[in-house]
């Protein structure tokens, strides 16, 4: 009789465990992965071609700033899915927003000076309307410096250029109201580290990654810009 219990739950020990590695391997496998950097790349784009948290993708890759992502950098993908194809930006607009966690939402509380974007609170100085336009890494668009800012830096998603009497430099401040498929949606954090000869007033000139015939298509806009603390 205890050997037939024996048999019995051993038996059974082994349906479970090889029902077990079935469900195992019908399961999507996910693992980091390396990603070399392009022109162009910013964890933003990144986070959209696999599909993946923004916020996660940046913790992966903790040591790598967002404005210093170059051609040849190793960058972490975390829990990509074996095999994934990547997503093209097309594909990834015409998701509905619900879907991507790296579309962000917009609430101002102007009583509080409070803004909510990419569900962090923010709190600012003030609201200032503004023209602008955009630019993109061209050698014809940069001058002798090549693409970098006016402190040195490289160009990158987060760079405005901006007229320091009314913007002083290193100020941050959320972009909104803007639209173009290589800018976050409804919002995105920018700092004002660059000048240029035709920014004077409540003009800027916002930095976009990718080819100089694709940022173009921003053309002028009117943008209101929340001064942050």
């Amino acid at each position: 009789m205890k050997k037939s219990i024996i048999w019995s739950r051993s038996f059974k020990t082994i349906i479970l465990a090889a029902g077990l590695t079935g469900m195992l391997q019908g399961m999507p496998a996910y693992a980091d992965s390396i990603h070399t950097a392009k022109d162009g790349d910013t964890f933003y784009l990144l986070a959209k071609q696999y599909n993946i948290s923004l916020d996660k993708l940046m913790e992966a890759n903790p040591k790598v700033e967002a404005k210093n992502i170059y051609s040849g950098l190793k960058l972490t993908i975390p829990d990509a899915e074996e095999g994934l194809t990547a997503f093209s930006t097309s594909v990834a607009e015409s998701l509905d927003e619900t879907t991507l966690t790296v579309q962000p939402t917009l609430k101002v509380f102007s009583s509080e000076n409070v803004v909510e974007a990419w569900g962090k609170t923010l709190n600012y100085t003030k609201t200032i309307q503004v023209k602008a336009s955009a630019y993109s890494a061209a050698a014809s668009e940069n001058g002798k410096w090549g693409a970098v800012d006016y402190f040195g830096n490289p160009l990158g998603l987060g760079t405005i250029a901006v007229d320091p009497k009314v913007i002083p430099m290193g100020t941050k401040v959320l972009v909104t109201g803007h639209s173009h498929s290589n800018l976050p949606k409804a919002a995105f954090i920018a700092t004002a580290s660059d000048q240029g000869g035709a920014i004077k007033g409540n003009r800027i000139d916002i930095f976009i990654p990718g080819s100089q015939q694709s940022v173009k298509q921003f053309g002028f806009q009117d943008i209101t810009l929340y001064i942050l603390e």
